[in-house]
């Protein structure tokens, strides 16, 4: 048996490689296409950039023309009538029209390069569109492939898991029925059976003073009385952690508020606990569920998040049962833990006892959590043909 466990658990490490693989190389052909778009994006900015800069700068060439047509007839006029200008004028007027042509020259020169320059983010742009197309075409096949393989690894994973934790889950259970008969066992031998003895011994110092010292017998019947007060206390504790009384009596809400209150009073954490909806209906097997699993969730807080708050929102419809709890915690890697319970079962029994318990009523569980941002389960059960389960036993 060890040996097949062992072959489940490889096969589904290979399983789980194997999509991971999958999806790791599906996620590079993804980057290579978004990479591909933005490109083009940008190819496709700069060119409407660059054209705006070449219909500036012909606006730009045509004005220098202008300018420098209107300083040739200047010169003319000038060369004309020389005698008519000063040396400076005539100066200023060879010189402007020599500024004018370098200018233009520099100018046509640039408009030259930006051309030039477009011309070659066109061709960039034509072959980015290509790539992308390419890119596109490859992705659509690819996600048709992976469609069927992650499909169906996946699905098998999932069977091999299911498989493997319901094999382990039937040990647990039983070594949970051991150590929960041991517990019971230490409890009634520490508290109640030491009880009883000391109760027989007190009684016996009674029966000897009750003539001679009455005064004395007097107080050890206080005693006796206030150790019997205890045992029974711890008796009543005893079988409200088998199965709390209250359910019976009072419904879920009452036991729930009553627990909560224990709970915070033994721990020091502050649960809030807000309820909605009618329980007096809920069939013994829905009630005993919710009760369990708002057990080992505070339990699991206790344990594990180190959270200083908590809060319980119970919310009870005619079709739906929904039952939310948070606290604010250290809160966990949900994958770490999922793959540390494959290891190791006893580190996530609590967690996959509630689920177990959920799926038995044909509900839904869900759990939320990061480092540092505390937990949050989500609990969904469905109250319209609800499957009965059969009590817990001892």
């Amino acid at each position: 048996m060890a040996n097949y466990k062992l072959d489940i658990a490889k096969l589904d490490n290979i399983i789980k490689k194997t999509v991971d693989a999958i999806q790791k190389g599906k996620q590079e052909i993804c980057d290579i296409a978004e990479n591909a778009r933005n490109e083009n994006k940008k190819l496709n900015e700069e060119l409407k950039l660059l054209q705006t800069q070449i219909l500036d700068l012909i606006k730009s060439i045509e004005d220098t023309e202008k300018k420098l047509k209107e300083s040739r007839k200047r010169l003319l006029i000038v060369n004309r009538d020389f005698s008519k200008y000063t040396q400076e004028e005539l100066r200023k007027a060879y010189e402007e029209a020599d500024n004018l042509r370098v200018e233009l020259a520099v100018k046509r020169e640039n408009e030259q390069f930006l051309v030039k320059r477009r011309n070659d983010l066109e061709i960039r742009l034509k072959e980015s569109f290509r790539t992308i197309e390419k890119a596109e075409n490859l992705i659509q096949n690819v996600n048709v492939a992976l469609s069927y393989l992650t499909g169906d690894l996946t699905e098998m994973s999932k069977q091999l898991e299911n498989i493997q934790q319901k094999q382990m889950l039937g040990f647990r259970i039983i070594q949970a029925q051991e150590e929960e008969r041991q517990r019971v066992a230490r409890e009634i031998h520490d508290g109640p059976a030491q009880s009883m003895s000391n109760v027989v011994l007190k009684a016996e110092i009674c029966e000897r003073l009750i003539d001679a010292d009455p005064g004395r017998t007097k107080e050890e019947l206080q005693q006796l009385k206030k150790i019997v007060r205890e045992s029974l206390q711890d008796i009543r504790r005893i079988i409200y952690n088998l199965r709390p009384m209250s359910l019976d009596d009072l419904g879920l809400i009452p036991t729930l508020q009553r627990y909560v209150i224990t709970f915070q009073d033994e721990t020091g954490i502050e649960v809030s606990f807000k309820a909605n909806g009618n329980c007096s209906d809920l069939k013994p097997a829905v009630s005993l569920t919710v009760f369990r699993i708002v057990q080992e969730a505070l339990s699991n807080i206790c344990k594990h998040a180190h959270a200083l708050n908590a809060a319980i929102n119970l919310d009870i419809s005619e079709q739906m049962l929904r039952l939310y709890i948070y606290d604010d915690g250290v809160g966990f890697d949900t994958e770490k833990l999922k793959a540390k319970c494959n290891v190791n079962f006893e580190n996530g029994f609590g967690l996959i006892s509630i689920k177990e318990r959920i799926e038995l009523l044909d509900g839904e569980f869900a759990i939320y959590s990061k480092p540092g941002k505390g937990t949050r389960l989500q609990i969904m059960i469905p109250l319209v043909n609800e499957k009965e389960v059969p009590d817990e036993q001892d």
